[in-house]
This record gives structure tokens, C-alpha cells and sequence, in this order.
């Protein structure tokens, strides 16, 4: 692999020639989608199966055990033939209103402004019941009416006098409670004009929608975090500025196209007969962010392991092409195997009934199978090939501040006649003497 991958030209000007390129080292036929306009109107890259759409995330809890079990029965038979709206209402609580009884009028008016709202079956409130656009064929009602009063029997309960006065509305929705249209019916609640002062919202799209804040409101910043560390730590062992740069992208590749694989199958329910899983058009929120991190770390570990070889090698005779030759070739049993190892083990999360274990499961053996075999079998080698000596490059007062602090060891390598050998006919071809070997520190100083 490693000779076919260092012999092949490469014209990086010529897309078509680049996927020939991977073609003769893959013996794959390449498929390029390049940029195209998904079905929301946002152009992106189409990293992963050209068929994955993009992550729908949710925190449903779906039945997972087989469909033979009592409980998955049970389950099934309540959806399809039992309303379960009721279940998924959103409880609408204003407090300090003071006496309840003296804001009846602003109750009302609230509850008909809610009502008015789309994806709303009905609003129970200590007024009565309001008609919205799920009752209005049943009912004949116009939304926002008050079809049936209160002030007695089961509306008692919505109003009270303690902690300063208060109330709550329940909005019953017309739509899916875990789903976009319910995130939006939240929205849409949190944003009516209401007459009182403090107005919170709870209910399953309600702690779905705060839940996803809460989760994707930090994470830029994690994974900014991330970044910065990978390459400062990739910097004070290499010294290079190419290196972990390189090394952030193709993880990013590496992941985008593992979650691309996870949308196929888990999102789209691609082999979900063949995997027993129940696909729900939606893949829970907080597995794919457990994904990533798992998944980078042990990238990362593999880049180590190979680029340590590589400038070892290229500290001893520096040949930028011999160096990443060598340096496959050493490595590659070491991560080959520790890949399938821990693939291993991730596959019998894949045996799991529970779909996020699954999903955790089979998505992690993508991952290290194809950051193992895919990236630093063939991508990085031929990465750093083009890149030349620029891989070993800092700017002048980076390589001054790695020579001080850096994590690099000064190591004499033992001599080794066959690499000798290889270094002599490869560099020195054209009958110039041999270059001598040299021994320098880990340090990326552009020449």
C-alpha cells in the first residue's frame, strides 16, 4: 500500500485526476458530490452517504426491546389506537399574579391568544376550555372560543392565592410533542404577548427544545477547546504548524463521514431490520457529542503513534517520502491491530436492544475502523507526500519558542543497513555520493 501510495502522481489541480488517484490506491471507484443544495436551502459539503440527510436530534425514548416483548406491544397499540395528546401538553404557569379571581379577564384573553396558535388542539385554563384549530372540525368552533366555561369542578385547581397568586394554562397540542413542530408550538408559546409578568412553559417539547439549548449552546466553544489544546500539544511535539492542522482536519473528515453513515442507518432506518432497531426519523441529541469525543481521542492516539515514526525517520536521514513510507510501514500493524481490538469491543455495544447503545456501538467501529484504515492507512501518507518538507515548517519565533519548550527528545537512532540501503538508492539515485545521516531534534525549521 504504502509503495503504490508514494508512486502515483498527483495533479491537485484536476479533481477528476485526484479521484483516479484514489482509485489506484484504493481500487475503489471515487464518487465525488462535491457542494449541493440540501432540502432545508443551505449549501454544505456532502460528507458521508450522498443519502444521509442532516441530524434531526431528539430526546424520544423509543420501545426498544423486540416486538414480540409484552411492553413493546403495549406501547404500540397505545400510539396507534389511543390519542396521546394529553400526554405531550404544554403546562403554561404564571406567578405573582395576585388574586386570581380579579384576573379572569386577562386569563381569558391569554388562554384565546393561545389557542389562536397552530399545532394547538385545545387550551385548558381556570376560565374553560378554549377551541383551537385540532377541534375545530370536531367542534365546529372558531379557535380561540370558549367552548365550555369554567369556574368550577375541574378547573379549581388552575388558580391559587399562596406565593402571591397563580395560575396555569395547559396547551394541548395538535402535533407530535417530540418533534421540529413541537419545538416550534413552544416557541411560538414562549412568544405570545402575555399579560402577566412571569410566564414559564414546561412539557415534553418544552424540556426537549431547553435540553438542545443547553447541550448546543456551549458546544462551539468545546470544540474550540479541543482544537486549541489538539494543536498546541501536536505543536510542542512536532513543532510544526502543518501538522496539527492537518491533523484537525482529517479527524473532522473522519467524523463527518461516521455521522453521515449514523443518519443513513439510524436516522433514515437503512438496515434497521438487519440491526432490530426501531427508527424514528430522529437520532437521540447527546450520543453523537459522546461519539465525537470518544472517537477524536482515539484518532488522535493513532496520529501520534504514526507521525512520531515518521519524524523519528525524518529526523535520521531527512527524506520527507522515505520518512512516511517508513513510517507506515512500522506503524501500521500496531494501529491495524489496536483498531480491531477496540472495534471489537464497540461491535458488542452494537448487539444491544437499546437503540442509543446501538447507535454508540456501531458508530464508534465506523469510526475506528475507518480513521485506521481509511485516513492513516492512505489520506495522511499521501497528505504529507505532497506537502513535502513543508509538514516540518514553523514560523521562526514558533520554532524558537518549540526548541524551549517542546516536548521533543534528541534520540540517536540505532543504524539500520536495510533503511541505509533504502535511503541511499532513493535520495542518491543519480550516482551523487550518499547523503550523510543525521541526527537533529524533533524541531520543524523550513530549510
Amino acid at each position: 500500500m504504502t509503495s503504490r501510495i508514494m508512486s502515483i502522481p498527483i495533479d491537485c489541480a484536476d479533481p477528476r485526476r485526484l479521484a483516479d488517484f484514489w482509485a489506484d490506491v484504493l481500487g475503489w471507484e471515487v464518487v465525488a458530490t462535491g457542494w449541493q443544495r440540501t432540502e432545508h436551502g443551505r449549501d454544505g459539503a456532502c460528507i458521508g452517504p450522498k443519502g444521509g440527510g442532516p441530524f434531526q436530534v431528539d430526546f424520544r425514548w423509543v420501545p426498544d426491546p423486540p416486538t414480540d416483548a409484552k411492553s413493546r406491544q403495549v406501547h404500540d397499540i397505545i400510539r396507534e389506537e389511543f390519542s396521546s395528546q394529553e400526554a405531550g401538553a404544554e403546562s403554561v404557569v404564571a406567578t405573582g399574579i395576585g388574586d386570581p379571581a380579579s384576573r379572569t379577564a386577562d386569563i381569558d384573553r391569554y388562554a384565546a391568544a393561545l389557542a389562536q396558535l397552530p399545532g394547538v388542539s385545545r387550551v385548558d385554563a381556570a376560565t374553560g376550555t378554549y377551541c383551537a384549530a385540532g377541534l375545530v372540525e370536531q367542534l365546529h368552533c372558531e379557535p380561540g372560543q370558549n367552548v365550555l366555561p369554567g369556574g368550577s369542578g375541574r378547573y379549581l385547581g388552575f388558580s391559587k392565592d399562596a406565593r402571591g397568586g397563580s395560575t396555569y394554562l395547559s396547551v394541548v397540542p395538535d402535533v407530535e410533542p417530540l418533534s421540529a413542530k413541537g419545538e416550534q408550538l413552544v416557541k411560538d408559546i414562549r412568544s405570545v404577548d402575555a399579560p402577566f409578568d412571569d410566564v414559564k412553559v414546561t412539557g415534553q417539547s418544552a424540556q426537549l427544545v431547553d435540553i438542545k439549548d443547553s447541550l448546543f449552546d456551549k458546544l462551539p466553544l468545546a470544540i474550540a477547546i479541543i482544537a486549541i489544546v489538539t494543536f498546541i500539544v501536536l505543536f510542542l511535539q512536532f513543532g510544526s504548524v502543518l501538522i496539527p492542522i492537518k491533523a484537525l482536519i482529517l479527524n473532522l473528515l473522519s467524523l463527518s463521514a461516521t455521522f453521515g453513515a449514523m443518519v443513513f442507518v439510524f436516522q433514515e432506518g437503512h438496515a434497521s431490520h438487519l440491526l432490530n432497531f426501531t427508527a424514528t426519523g430522529q437520532i437521540d441529541a447527546t450520543t453523537p457529542i459522546l461519539m465525537f469525543c470518544v472517537a477524536f481521542g482515539l484518532s488522535m492516539d493513532y496520529e501520534v503513534f504514526l507521525l512520531s515514526r515518521i519524524k523519528e525517520e525524518h529526523d535520521r536521514t531527512g527524506d520527507n517520502e522515505l520518512s512516511v513510507a517508513v513510517g507506515l510501514e512500522k506503524t501500521g500493524r500496531l494501529v491495524t491491530a489496536a483498531a480491531l481490538l477496540i472495534a471489537v469491543v464497540f461491535t458488542s455495544f452494537g448487539t444491544s436492544h437499546i437503540t442509543f447503545i446501538k447507535l454508540f456501538g456501531v458508530g464508534l467501529t465506523l469510526a475506528v475502523l475507518m480513521d485506521a484504515f481509511l485516513i492513516r492507512g492512505t489520506l495522511v501518507p499521501a497528505f504529507m507526500r505532497l506537502a513535502g518538507e513543508w509538514n516540518w515548517w514553523a514560523p521562526g519565533p514558533l520554532r524558537r519558542l518549540h526548541q524551549r519548550i517542546g516536548f521533543s527528545e534528541h534520540v540517536d537512532l540505532d543504524a539500520d543497513p536495510e533503511l541505509d540501503d533504502l535511503h541511499v538508492r532513493h535520495r542518491d539515485g543519480d550516482g551523487d555520493p550518499p547523503s550523510p545521516r543525521r541526527t537533529r531534534p524533533l524541531v520543524a525549521s523550513r530549510r
